[in-house]
């Protein structure tokens, strides 16, 4: 398996004082996600939770729905000097009858940042392949709730405190239960990794759920959270304008800036309750 973290040494000054120490880094390396062993897409990510990152894309692609779409994960030979396997080839196997995604060159995935899509196209894109609807989600989530996420986020994350250069998703319930939590050097790997997650147990579509990122909220992790019918996205930064269009297309409720006490809600507003303080 690919590492985690790295250790490098560097130059250190403290207060014009240099000195030498050894560091902590976050480890980045690239993943091919191969559908039924032809290759799909490449992605740098941190390894780890590789598979619910390799069917989490698929999600996000409206590929597959449910646990008995995929037949089987594996991961195939690397390339390493001595013939080891470097872990880095995901190979999904899909169920059949389970439409394959189109794997030419010419494909445009209209979930990567880099697809040439954006705008209305985008929106359209999204709202013709969403597998489940969110805009009828009742969910409700107390104020006070939701200012706890970031802190239990943050001291969910184990690899953070070493290195200090991962992004965070964590999976919650409207009353602050944590379900799942994913690391990441992408933030949009770490979100796929949730849902993947959340996949592989039979838990899409993941209503009453309440999706927590660390940095900000892109139209990408959006398009995500909907694609697994999640129906509040809350993020410690800012959101896109496209973010808050497809959120508001698609009936999500859609939080920025959340720190402290404080939040902006930018879409859907009403799922959002005053409350009580929590313990």
């Amino acid at each position: 398996m690919g590492r985690v973290t790295a250790r490098r040494r560097v130059l250190r000054i403290r207060d014009g004082v240099p000195g030498h120490r050894s560091d902590t880094l976050a480890a980045e390396e690239p993943m091919e996600i191969r559908v039924g062993g032809r290759a799909l897409t490449i992605t740098m990510r941190t390894p780890g939770s590789d598979f619910d990152l390799a069917v989490g894309f698929l999600v996000s692609e409206g590929v597959v729905h449910g646990p008995d779409e995929v037949l089987g994960i594996r991961y195939c030979a690397g390339a390493t000097a001595d013939d080891g396997n470097t872990y880095n080839i995901v190979d999904v196997v899909l169920a059949p009858g389970v439409r394959l995604p189109d794997l030419s060159l010419e494909r445009n995935f209209y979930t990567t940042s880099s697809c040439g899509l954006c705008g209305k196209a985008s929106l359209d894109a999204v709202r013709t392949t969403q597998h489940w609807s969110v805009a009828d989600d009742d969910a409700e989530i107390d104020s006070e709730v939701l200012f706890t996420l970031p802190d239990r986020l943050r001291a969910a994350q184990r690899v953070f405190d070493s290195t200090g250069g991962l992004h965070a998703a964590g999976l919650f319930t409207t009353d602050g239960e944590m379900l799942c939590l994913r690391e990441d050097v992408g933030r949009h790997n770490a979100v796929d990794k949730v849902v993947g997650h959340a996949l592989q147990e039979g838990l899409l579509p993941l209503r009453g759920t309440v999706l927590m990122v660390s940095g900000r909220a892109s139209f990408e992790l959006v398009q995500k959270a909907a694609m697994a019918g999640i129906p509040v996205l809350a993020a410690v930064s800012a959101p896109s304008s496209l973010a808050v269009d497809l959120a508001d297309e698609t009936g999500m409720t859609l939080v920025g800036f959340l720190r402290g006490r404080s939040a902006n809600v930018y879409t859907r507003a009403e799922r959002l309750r005053a409350g009580q303080p929590v313990a």
